[in-house]
């Protein structure tokens, strides 16, 4: 019965939309179609106990967290991908599967691709090449900037010696970009696009046609402006012609999210959830269950409906796996020593407002 009514508001939406010139109003009947915190830009989460801590350090080796998650359900498993964060090597990528959240011993494994700085994955299945795709940042000291977004393919997702070598998906830094990280792939039916942030409120976008992916690149261009520093994920919202970009906000030491909307990937971008006091996610809409464990809510993924390119997310129930740390344990600490650990936040389901 859920999926009949659903399908029917749905349905409602698209005929609402097109009499609406394609752009649905806050004012307009297909509004109240919508899943509340779309409307109103209130989000409300659970939170519960950390999922994942950074492994034991040994003598010589030091783990200070684990951090930046993207996931995927495949084959009846989580599989995730994070960055890690120690010394004597800063930084590098873990794989991990969990059957289920509550998993204590997932299979934890360190991804062999390059020996040396590479960080900040996400991980997704490229339907047209029938391949597996990590995207993530690495270091070149001959470009500018130095960071540069790289990609390795896997014809198997748990194949943890498939990777194939770093490739960049520029073939040179291009003109006009000082800085940038945190880099993210989605994808329509004609074309894939980079978003990516450079740490000074500014969110960029490039594309290329989905022909030419991973490569033929536009140079990129400033999309939105704002209070926003980094981790930009963008996704599509199953059964609505919206997308979604969350994108970590800081308030002074403390990490939040910000959400915005727009029509197309190649569209004007606004605001949905973008305030210190009205967060997509941060302290202040969360509640825990059990003992409340962190203040920051940073590098963090939406759980995904599929596993693909198009990356698209149940607008209904959202639920974001998200890196987490209480106000203490990053007191005097530098960025890098911060105990990061993962945790799952899950959206209080949403009051539906169905047509009279």
């Amino acid at each position: 019965m859920r999926t009949a009514s659903y399908s029917l508001r749905m349905v409602m939406f698209v005929i609402a939309g097109v009499v609406f010139g394609g752009r649905v109003t806050a004012e307009s009947p297909s509004a109240k179609l919508w899943p509340s915190a779309f409307q109103t830009g209130s989000f409300h989460w659970v939170v519960g106990p950390p999922i994942v801590a950074a492994r034991e350090s040994t003598a010589e080796v030091t783990y200070f967290s684990i951090k930046d998650p993207s996931v995927v359900r495949f084959e009846d498993r989580w599989h995730l991908f994070c960055t890690v964060r120690g010394k004597p090597r800063t930084h590098q990528v873990e794989y991990l599967i969990l059957r289920d959240w509550k998993d204590k011993q997932p299979r934890r494994e360190f991804l062999k691709i390059t020996d040396g700085y590479y960080c900040a994955p996400q991980v997704f299945y490229f339907r047209p090449h029938k391949k597996w795709y990590l995207i993530y940042q690495t270091s070149d000291l001959s470009r500018k900037p130095a960071l540069q977004p790289a990609f390795s393919t896997n014809e198997r997702l748990d194949d943890v010696e498939g990777w194939s070598p770093p490739s960049f998906l520029f073939p040179t830094g291009p003109e006009g970009v000082q800085r940038w990280i945190d880099f993210w792939i989605i994808c329509d039916e004609e074309r894939a696009y980079l978003f990516f942030t450079s740490l000074d409120g500014q969110f960029w976008r490039s594309e290329t046609p989905l022909k030419d992916f991973p490569h033929g690149w536009s140079q990129p261009r400033v999309v939105l402006r704002a209070d926003i520093f980094e981790a930009a994920h963008v996704y599509r919202l199953k059964g609505l012609p919206l997308y979604l970009a969350i994108i970590e906000a800081q308030n002074g030491s403390r990490r939040y999210y910000k959400a915005y909307l727009a029509d197309r990937l190649d569209g004007e971008w606004r605001a949905l959830a973008a305030e210190r006091d009205k967060p997509f996610l941060g302290p202040q809409n969360v509640t825990f269950r059990g003992e409340p464990w962190c203040e920051s809510f940073s590098h963090g993924e939406l759980i995904r409906e599929g596993i693909d390119e198009r990356m698209e997310v149940n607008p209904d129930r959202l639920e974001m796996l998200f890196q987490g740390v209480s106000d203490q344990e990053m007191r005097g600490k530098v960025y890098g020593e911060i105990p990061w650990r993962l945790g799952l936040a899950v959206q209080q389901l949403p009051v539906i407002r169905e047509r009279e």
